[in-house]
């Protein structure tokens, strides 16, 4: 009994000089992470007001942020007397590094890889952008993952990496875009009066562009029907709009046009 009391005494003794160490590391993470909310408010503040790019003012910002929260981390367990162990766990255990290092593999791929993105700028917040057939509006660049929304209204996070090492295509970068629709009529047809009223239907739409004229051209005779293909341009930066709903709408006022002038039209459809 008099040995358990010894023991119990002290674990108590080191618990009451430890205890202040302990207090004060947490005194140091809770002042790390309110000071790193205040610098990256600050630098994400005075970085608006410099740079046109939201998206990299918020990924530089939170970048800053997390930096100095794993600081006041490292300080924090230095303090509590936790550092050289930590140390002299990784420097004895190769096995685990190893492990360790290969389980942080994909994350700091992706970390590294947001750095890249968010330089090279190969889209910006709001841009229109297709990765391996996910098409959408990028919302968010992280540390790890770029949020798309797609246009049914899903939240999809890519990887970074993924982004760097795949084909993307930017619809909005420079917010033009040409597009192309198929007409087919039968044989026999006016096909100068068709070029000519599939013409003056594209040319109704504000949406197209002038300084870059639509045209219409015979695409192919089959032993069915004679395709014209009509082409035009427009802007992207609201792609949902001027592109899926714009190409319905001047789908239909071709067909009307068309039927209007006794035309049996065989299929109008996008190319």
């Amino acid at each position: 009994m008099e040995n358990f009391r010894d023991v119990m005494q002290g674990y108590w003794e080191q618990f009451l000089e430890f205890s202040p160490l302990f207090v004060l590391g947490l005194l140091v993470i809770a002042v790390s992470i309110f000071f790193a909310i205040w610098i990256s408010a600050s630098v994400y503040k005075s970085l608006s007001k410099r740079m046109d790019d939201p998206l990299l003012v918020h990924f530089l910002s939170r970048l800053i942020k997390g930096f100095l929260i794993v600081i006041g981390l490292f300080l924090a367990l230095q303090l509590m007397g936790f550092g050289g162990i930590a140390a002299g766990l990784l420097a004895s255990a190769g096995l685990s590094a190893f492990v360790i290092g290969f389980a942080l593999k994909d994350i700091i791929e992706n970390f590294l890889a947001g750095i890249i993105l968010s330089f090279d700028r190969p889209f910006n917040l709001n841009d229109t952008i297709n990765v391996n057939n996910l098409l959408g509006n990028v919302t968010s660049l992280d540390f790890r993952t770029t949020k798309i929304k797609t246009f049914d209204g899903k939240d999809v996070f890519i990887p970074n990496a993924t982004i760097l090492k795949q084909s993307l295509t930017n619809y909005t970068r420079d917010g033009l875009a040409r597009l192309e629709l198929m007409v087919a009529l039968n044989h026999g047809d006016d096909i100068q009066r068709a070029k000519f009223l599939i013409t003056a239907s594209l040319l109704s739409f504000d949406e197209i562009l002038k300084k870059n004229p639509p045209y219409v051209i015979i695409d192919e005779f089959t032993t069915d029907a004679i395709n014209l293909r009509a082409f035009f341009w427009t802007s992207t930066f609201d792609y949902r709009k001027e592109i899926n709903v714009l190409k319905g709408e001047v789908t239909n006022a071709i067909k009307e046009a068309l039927q209007a002038e006794g035309y049996s039209i065989r299929g109008v459809k996008s190319a």
